[in-house]
């Protein structure tokens, strides 16, 4: 019979996803991660395996978490506040953006840029995210669009996959050092270019909250 295990599953995996996190899939090493965990090898390698299965657990629970946040912004709700939580989830993904003063960016777009070309694991993953992130986000302008907010007559694909770009490119450039309120404007002339029925004046929604988390110290980004 197995014996429980003596350590807290998540506080590792939250360590190990720091630690991936700062230095790289490449740059880590499982000696790093027994350090950061303080776990010996062997128990590490017994509970999740080498250093790619492990990496592998930790980008698809983070990957499971952007979701999470963009469902929690951009799912259910009336018609008649689809603009205002569109528009607040833009807004939220630049003001994490602006918030990341280390730099770090997005585990998402770092694992993806550097495994997925090899990876299929890595590279499925996040196709399947942003195919989730396309698919609330075209949900959302499908019902701005009923409520006369975004004009009827425009692609809720094709502004959804715009929107996408938007608001993953920002991370981009956000790490690469433009201005916290560069990447404000840039949220904002985002939404201000989704076309409006002819005749109507779109109400004034404002920047969003500030930075929230994904699962505790995690921003949702």
């Amino acid at each position: 019979m197995a014996r429980p295990r003596a350590f807290d599953e998540r506080h590792v995996l939250e360590r190990a996803r720091e630690q991936f996190w700062a230095t790289g899939y490449a740059g880590t090493r499982m000696d790093d991660i027994a350090q950061a965990t303080g776990l010996g090898k062997g128990s590490l390698y017994g509970a999740f395996g080498d250093k790619g299965k492990l990496f592998h657990r930790v980008f698809g629970d983070w990957c499971t978490a952007v979701v999470e946040v963009a469902e929690g912004r951009l799912a259910d709700g009336p018609d008649a506040e689809a603009w205002v939580r569109l528009s607040g989830y833009v807004h939220l993904m630049a003001e994490n953006t602006a918030s990341d003063t280390e730099r770090r960016g997005c585990l998402l777009a770092k694992g993806a840029a550097e495994l997925a070309q090899h990876d299929p694991t890595v590279a499925g993953r996040s196709a399947e995210t942003m195919t989730a992130l396309l698919t609330l986000l075209r949900t959302e302008i499908s019902a701005a669009q009923r409520h006369g907010d975004i004009d009827s007559a425009a692609d809720p694909e094709r502004l959804a996959a715009l929107l996408l770009t938007v608001v993953r490119g920002i991370e981009a450039v956000g790490k690469a050092g433009l201005a916290p309120e560069t990447l404000r404007n840039i949220a904002d002339t985002a939404l201000a270019v989704l076309p409006m029925p002819e005749g109507k004046k779109r109400s004034a929604t404002g920047r969003g909250p500030a930075r929230e988390n994904q699962r505790g110290a995690v921003t949702a980004t």
